[in-house]
């Protein structure tokens, strides 16, 4: 497997591919807007990259911009959302809030423990660009009822990561992934939905990725 491709297949979340990722090339090559090629058998949903970069020239990054978008959801008592059946629920700002600050400390403590990259704030030839994105994030936690603290769910929420590596010079995109995960346990098991519970499996939900990140990053020089 050549580097190229070996980024790919150990940027990835869970789960085991039964086959080697592999870029797809000829005709019938899939090929984004901006010139990214398929990555077939990725772990992820979907997965592009540039065949003509060389990834082992970067060992820097400068942690780029980083996005939160929120389902729009209609904010409800809990006793309007019991009788409801819904499944999805408002989230406060101050969660949201909470939310962003949490995903973003996580992924910077886990870059930082890169054994092959540095973090950077100015761009270079050496130099790559992470940015990352959560997309349509959705909380499955109803709200809190007085006196009713005994809730089991099997999926806290869930959210579209979006991964892009770019080019510090050219501001190229030549990486990116794309995959929608819920906040669960492994094997599905039920979480006890409180205040403490809910936030640690945020974190450990993002610290999954995180890691994930750089030990794809490092693998490049590995």
């Amino acid at each position: 497997m050549n580097k190229l491709v070996a980024i790919a297949a150990a940027v990835l979340i869970t789960g085991c591919a039964s086959q080697e990722p592999a870029v797809q090339t000829g005709p019938t090559a899939e090929t984004t807007f901006d010139g990214l090629v398929r990555i077939d058998n990725s772990r992820f949903a979907g997965a592009w990259i540039d065949p003509e970069i060389d990834l082992t020239q970067y060992t820097k990054i400068i942690p780029g911009g980083a996005a939160f978008e929120f389902r729009n959801v209609q904010k409800t008592s809990a006793m309007a959302a019991r009788r409801s059946n819904e499944r999805e629920f408002w989230i406060s700002d101050a969660n949201k809030q909470r939310l962003t600050d949490t995903v973003s400390e996580v992924f910077t403590e886990e870059l930082q423990k890169s054994e092959h990259f540095t973090l950077a704030d100015e761009s270079g030839p050496d130099t790559l660009i992470i940015n990352g994105a959560l997309h349509d994030i959705v909380s499955r936690v109803p709200p809190e009822d007085v006196g009713r603290s005994e809730i089991y769910l099997r999926s806290l929420g869930e959210a579209t990561l979006i991964i892009e590596l770019r080019d510090s010079l050219s501001n190229e995109v030549i990486y990116r992934a794309v995959e929608r995960r819920s906040v669960e346990q492994p094997g599905g098991q039920m979480i006890h939905a409180n205040k403490a519970t809910s936030w640690a499996e945020v974190r450990r939900w993002a610290r999954r990725w995180a890691v994930r990140l750089r030990e794809g990053l490092d693998s490049v020089h590995q």
